[in-house]
Formats: structure tokens, sequence, C-alpha cells
């Protein structure tokens, strides 16, 4: 149990004894810098059910807790709020029983069955991955990491958005541009082969328009009838009809895509346990359909098509199948759900890391699976996020003016080995280590920058701006953690595993050691929310707490034995807690900077 949690239960005794009246909860807050105080317990909200003076009340419960709990050493009363004193010992205590667990704050997995399923990327196979999939990877992998932190079980998955007339754009343009074209025979990523067919398609289709629209087309039907979008149209027909030639030309391009993705993964330090095909999903969900009428939860209208009717619910009416008979986005994301949870039995929440766009979607598709009676469909989270832009505007994938992720992770990297040559901290690196930590401070930055801004915000990414040994930043962080391991490299002559209790704590040590105990509770706060943003800036936070301990406090020039070992130990244990933190952020730390 936690400080605040024998505080809050110890303050509603004492009402209790004292009043002869119940609390539901006690609020708390950090104690103001310009009082004496560790904890502040607020007495304004207890006045709903304690009738007096706030400053009274404050009082007697001040000297109920100096009595009963043996961590409370003093208080003081100003206005509605009760300041709290912790003695020096129990600060001690908690960091020795701690300051040897190499993943401090993180709980062991669940064994009960209440695994969660994380899908994130669930990329299109016609282009590469750009600066908008790297923010959802991020994110997703991320949270899933967070969510095992916290103790849950986790799988990590994907939909791969493998067929529809996307790929087929590809596929056309590649037959009649690509002349044989292979990423064996021209050195590219099988992903930008494609991607720059996708590009070529749009090309060819624009000039095309133009010319209908020469000829007197209207627009919208110049659109329609481009003989290159009709040609892409058959050809979709012909792969859902299994012709053996374009299904094979399929599963070429698309092997190119996969290989190219695995790259980009791999650089990008992100993983998955399970995947899913829509080419293998894109018919599930139909029998669910059926089962849906039979309850009630859908009805057919006169033209054979089915429906579900949300208006009591404030939505709208959803199609869930069309009058032909062909599933839609949703009747998919209906079977899949479903088949999730058939392979993986003990799963039993998913959460989904899609754009703000799909906001709407995602409602109507919990809904409906809550309505078809599944009891997992409560637990279901829509891990929705703003988009990224950039200070050149907007990016366009048919354009071909995405920020390719490759090209982005190159880019932060070459950044990083400017701005670190300029600082000139390189000295007595090989070539091979400085390439090595170019890439860890330049994916560092990228991955802070993004995960440290709440998911629901939009984002203006600029490169240059991420990459700075000032501020909030992961390059910031980063440096804090060597400098720490440079400490410990100087001190290697202590015994560092020596529990010290007889030193009396400063300010800084004391205010350190209150943002270290925070750790487990940040990881448990973060998973609920679903936000990295959380664990991002509570490592800042320690990080500035860090340095202003560093800068004021004598650590291997302490006086004392005792506090110059407690100091170098109380340094290690919050680079494990940076590195722990960056590790649920997917952020590698250097050993030197």
């Amino acid at each position: 149990m936690n400080l605040q949690d024998v505080l809050s239960k110890q303050v509603i005794q004492a009402v209790k004894e004292l009043y002869q009246k119940e609390l539901d909860a006690v609020e708390f807050q950090a104690t103001r810098k310009e009082f004496a105080g560790d904890i502040t317990v607020v007495v304004f909200p207890m006045l709903r059910v304690v009738k007096g003076n706030p400053v009274q009340i404050g009082e007697a419960i001040g000297e109920f807790l100096v009595a009963h709990v043996e961590a409370v050493k003093a208080y003081n009363v100003v206005k509605g709020f009760l300041n709290i004193e912790i003695h020096d010992g129990y600060y001690i205590h908690f960091f020795n029983s701690i300051k040897n667990e190499p993943y401090y704050g993180f709980k062991a997995p669940s064994t009960n069955n209440d695994a969660v399923m994380v899908e994130y990327s669930s990329p299109n196979t016609n282009k590469p991955l750009h600066l908008g999939h790297i923010r959802n990877n991020l994110l997703g992998y991320s949270v899933a990491e967070i969510l095992k932190a916290s103790g849950k079980k986790v799988y990590k998955t994907q939909v791969i958005n493998d067929r529809g007339i996307h790929i087929c754009k590809s596929m056309l343009a590649w037959q009649r541009f690509g002349n044989g074209e292979t990423p064996e025979n021209t050195g590219l990523k099988g992903d930008k082969l494609v991607g720059n067919y996708y590009v070529k398609f749009d090309q060819v289709y624009k000039q095309e328009i133009e010319a209908l629209m020469a000829e007197g087309k209207l627009e919208d039907d110049a659109k329609k009838q481009a003989p290159i979008f009709l040609e892409a149209q058959n050809m979709l027909r012909k792969w859902e009809a299994g012709d053996k030639e374009t299904v094979a030309l399929w599963e070429k391009m698309n092997n190119w895509v996969y290989n190219g993705f695995e790259v980009t993964y791999k650089n990008l330090g992100v993983d998955f346990d399970c995947l899913y095909y829509e080419s293998q999903t894109y018919l599930l969900g139909k029998e669910f359909i059926d089962q849906g009428l039979r309850s009630g939860v859908f009805y057919k209208k006169e033209d054979s098509s089915v429906w579900c009717d949300l208006t009591d619910e404030g939505l709208d009416e959803k199609l869930v199948l069309r009058a032909d008979g062909t599933a839609v986005y949703m009747t998919q994301d209906i079977g899949t759900a479903i088949q999730r949870i058939k392979d993986y039995p003990d799963v039993g929440g998913m959460v989904y890391t899609v754009g703000n766009e799909q906001d709407y979607h995602f409602k109507v598709l919990f809904l409906i699976l809550k309505k078809l009676g599944f009891d997992w469909a409560k637990n279901l989270y829509h891990l929705s996020y703003g988009m990224v832009d950039l200070p050149s505007g907007k990016m366009k994938s048919r354009e071909g003016t995405v920020v390719d992720a490759d090209d982005l992770i190159v880019e932060m990297a070459t950044t990083a080995e400017h701005i670190s040559k300029e600082l000139g901290k390189l000295e007595g690196y090989t070539e091979t280590e400085k390439q090595a930590l170019y890439k860890t401070i330049g994916l560092g930055a990228l991955k802070y920058f993004i995960l440290k801004v709440d998911p629901k915000k939009r984002i203006l990414f600029d490169p240059k701006e991420s990459i700075d040994f000032q501020g909030n930043t992961g390059p910031f962080i980063q440096y804090t953690y060597a400098r720490i391991q440079s400490i410990l490299r100087k001190a290697a002559n202590l015994d560092l595993t020596k529990d010290i209790t007889a030193i009396t704590l400063d300010t800084k040590e004391k205010e350190l050691l209150k943002q270290v105990q925070l750790f487990p509770e940040v990881i448990q706060q973060a998973a609920s929310n679903y936000s990295p943003a959380v664990v991002a800036n509570y490592i800042y936070d320690l990080v500035k707490e860090f340095n202003s301990f560093y800068q004021n406090i004598p650590i291997l020039g302490a006086e004392l034995e005792d506090e110059k070992i407690f100091r170098v130990q109380l340094s290690n244990g919050v680079a494990t807690v940076i590195k722990n933190g960056f590790l649920l952020l997917g952020i590698q730390v250097p050993e030197r900077m």
C-alpha cells in the first residue's frame, strides 16, 4: 500500500472517530513549495460531510495522523489545506526496498483470462509506410508495452489491407509501365517500388480525366470513365473471381510490400504477435448478420439490404450487408473481432489504434457487438489519434508528397549527427559507435516528440525541433541517463550494495525520491488512459528533478561516505526509472553521449 493509500485510510478513520461521519474519498495534492510538508490533504471537500471550521478540522485530523501513522512526522494547516510532513526514514526505507529491482514499477502479468489485443499499423499494400503510420505504430506499440507493464497479458496485431482497388491500381501500373522491375533488379525496397506505381497510376488517371473533359465530359463522369480506372476495376473483379494470373501478380507484389514493411518495422523497433489479412477476413461476419436478423438486432429492407437501427442510441441507421449480399467494412470488422476471440480465447478486450476520422465507425462497431450479445464488447477501446502535419503542409499519398517513414528515420539520424558534431560530445568514439549513437538519438527524438503529446491532439512535427539537448525532448532525457552512467563509472570503488539508513535527507533528495515513488502509479494511470504521454511527461519531470539535485547537491563530492553511497544509489535508481520508462515508449538509452 502506497503512502497516499495509507493516509487516505487513516483520514477516513479520523473523520469517523472524531465526527462520526463517513467520507467516501480523500483529496490530495502536492504541498506548495512555500509551506513545510510533503503531501497535502484538501479539507474543503470534507465540509459536505463534516460541518465546521476547515482549519479546526484540519488541525484535528493532523493530530490524529501524527498519533496513528508512523510515517507522519508533523503537520501544519493553512486555511483549508492540511500539509503533512513525512519522516525521512519512510522515504529511505522505500528506496532500499526497490533500489535493486531492475524492472521497478512493472507488475507481473495476470493469470486471469483478461488478455488485451492491441491492433496498430494496419497499412495498405500499395505504398510504403509514412509519417502518419509512424504515429500509429509508435502509439500502438507503446500502449501495448504499457498495458503489459501494468500487469496485462497483451497480443499485438495488425490487419493488413491487402485487397481492393488500391493494390489493383499499383498492379495495373506495374503491368503497363514496369518493364519487369523488381526490388532485386532496382535495389528498391518492395513497398517503395509498388508505391511508385501507385503514384504512376494516379498521374495517368489524371491525364485521362483531363482528356475526357476536353472532349466535353463532366468531371464526375470522366473520373468514372477513364480507361485506366475501368481496367483497375476489371482487375479487382478478376481477383475476386480467383483468376490465376491476377492472383499470382497480386501475391508477388504484396510479398514485395510485406518484405519492405518488415525492414521498416525493424528500423522503427516495433513488432507483432499475430497478423490478419483483409483478403482472408473480408468474408467474415456474414453468419453473424443472419444471427442478428433472427434476434432482431438487424432488419432487412425491401431491396434485401440489411441494416442496424441505432437511432435510439443517438446514432443513425447503419448498412451491414448490401442488397446483393456482399459485405461492407462494418460486416468485416464485426467478423474479424469475433474471429480474434475464437483464435485467442483469453482475450477479454481490444484496443484499435486508428485515426480520429474513424471515431464514428468504432462507436457503431462497438455498439453492434454489444447488441449481438458479446460480453467482451464492453472492453473495446478506440485509441483515436490526431493527424501529423508538417511545416510544409498536409501529405498526399497519391501525389507522392508523403514523408516516407524510412527516409524520415534516416533524416533523424543525420540531423542527430550534425547536432552532435556541433556540440563536440563524441571524443573517443569509433565510427561504428558514432553511427549507432546517431540512430539512437534520432529515433529517440522522433518517438519522444510524438509520444509526449496526448494521442487525441494533432501534431505539427518539425524534425530539427525534436532533436534538442535542452527542454522536453528525447535527447535531453537520454543525455541525463548517460550523465548518470558516467557517475556510476566513477563510483566503481564504492560499495553500492550497502543499505543506507542513518542519514538526514536534503530537500532535493526527498523531492527526487517522491518522484521515483510515483512511477508504478504513473504506469497504471497511463494504462487506464491508453496514453504514452503520461509516461513521457513523467520521465521529463523526473529528469528535471534529478538535474536540480545534480546541480545543487554534491554526489561523489559528499563529505560522508554513507551520503556518497546513497546519492550514487539514488542516481542509479533514477536511471533505472528513465530506462524502464523509455522502454515503454520504445526508446533506447545510450551509456555514453
